[in-house]
């Protein structure tokens, strides 16, 4: 069973192309999760290969100092990665497209944001199987206001509603230096569409994603009633009533590689 089913209770609403999602903890989900999602943020940072042989040449302890050296230490950093580790989760689990580049593994240093759109949902879909995008904004809080929405919603609509052109050029980029011909043909793909600029709105879905203590915020819904209706929009809350306890935990367990 995928990792919200098994952590989250949710309700899904629907509007034409508008879809309205929150997520409230299950009793009993995190523990169900927490060694899952553990293991899924440092597939963020690294490959989970290369941290077993890490493991295997040189033993737990330096194998977990050696991921701990690329994760965010602070409590804001460690706050926003999470909220894209669980934005990606969630595009790929719940709407079927990839997001083919785990991101949080080029940050130039490991407390500091990366700049770019949060995170990139890649595909074919629809006739004929034709390039398909999402442009995501994730959002982490303990207490989640109007000026948090109102600031991601901005960022979703700049560049007239299209992926940045700097953050769909490292996506291709980094497909492309790929050894599967799958990942060389979608980075293809979007590095032709960086130039060519052919796919209309109604073919790149914006996403609004949040986690937070408070819970969805009535701006949450407001702020998607007032959308277009010429794309998908996706806006989505994760409670999480104890937002930084629940962070540093996860992070606690993402670290702790088990013992020599």
């Amino acid at each position: 069973m995928a990792l919200y089913d098994r952590w989250c209770d949710s309700t899904k609403e629907k509007n034409e192309r508008k879809h309205y999602w929150t997520f409230v903890e299950k009793d009993g989900g995190r523990a169900d999760i927490r060694n899952d999602l553990a293991e899924t943020i440092r597939s963020h940072y690294d490959r989970l290969e290369r941290i077993a042989e890490d493991v295997d040449r040189l033993g737990y302890k330096v194998a977990a100092e050696i991921l701990r050296e690329a994760m965010p230490q602070t409590a804001k950093g460690r706050s926003g990665d999470l909220g894209e580790i669980l934005a990606t989760e969630l595009v790929e689990e719940g709407i079927g497209l990839g997001v083919p580049v785990r991101r949080l593994r080029y940050k130039d240093g490991r407390n500091m944001a990366m700049r770019g759109d949060d995170f990139i949902g890649a595909g074919y879909g629809g006739k004929n199987e034709k390039l398909w995008l999402l442009k995501g904004e994730a959002k982490s809080n303990k207490v989640l206001g109007k000026s948090t929405v109102t600031s991601a919603r901005n960022v979703l609509n700049r560049d007239n509603g299209r992926c940045t052109p700097d953050s769909l050029l490292f996506v291709a980029n980094r497909l492309l230096e790929s050894v599967d011909p799958d990942d060389n043909a979608l980075g293809r793909s979007l590095r032709d569409e960086v130039g060519l600029k052919t796919l209309r709105a109604n073919r790149i879905d914006h996403m609004l994603f949040t986690v937070s203590g408070n819970g969805p915020h009535a701006s949450l819904k407001n702020d998607l009633e007032a959308t277009g209706s010429d794309r998908d929009h996706y806006v989505v809350n994760i409670h999480v009533a104890d937002h930084q306890d629940f962070i540093a935990d996860m992070y606690q367990g993402a670290e702790d590689l088990g013992d020599d």
